[in-house]
């Protein structure tokens, strides 16, 4: 099963770039990829909410549901629930938040399980690793201005 991740050290504290990633209807602000989310289902920031996101280049939306928040962990954990623009089966993605100690800064991680068809997990990983989650966290230091 594919497992892409991507890493990164933000220059914000660890609660400051938590609130940005935990505020599960907030993904346009940090991620470019997005330009629209709003929540279809349940409660922003709850277990079992459903965001519709558009692409910003254009596509069908696609629903993505919070499955699992851990404000002790700066855990977040969601799911595509049917159709998605890179046609996976399956998606379970995570994303956690660590304090840097040393230095105050925070270390961002990213990853997900998904089931493709296996021709298309090469290009799958790459998408996944380098434009949404490495993406992403690079998004996160130009919002927070680091």
């Amino acid at each position: 099963m594919p497992r892409p991740y991507a890493s990164g050290v933000v220059a914000a504290p660890a609660d400051k770039v938590w609130a940005l990633i935990r505020d599960f209807n907030g993904l346009p602000a940090f991620l470019a990829a997005i330009s629209e989310s709003t929540i279809i289902e349940g409660v922003d920031g709850q277990v079992g909410a459903i965001r519709l996101l558009t692409l910003a280049g254009g596509g069908d939306p696609f629903e993505e549901k919070l499955i699992h928040l851990d404000d002790a962990d700066h855990t977040l954990t969601y799911a595509f629930t049917g159709a998605n623009p890179f046609n996976v089966r399956r998606y379970v993605s995570t994303v956690r938040v660590a304090p840097i100690t040393d230095t105050g800064e925070s270390f961002v991680e990213w990853w997900s399980e998904y089931d493709a068809d296996g021709d298309q997990e090469e290009a799958l990983d790459r998408t996944f690793a380098d434009d949404v989650y490495a993406g992403g966290i690079a998004g996160l230091r130009s919002t927070l201005g680091v």
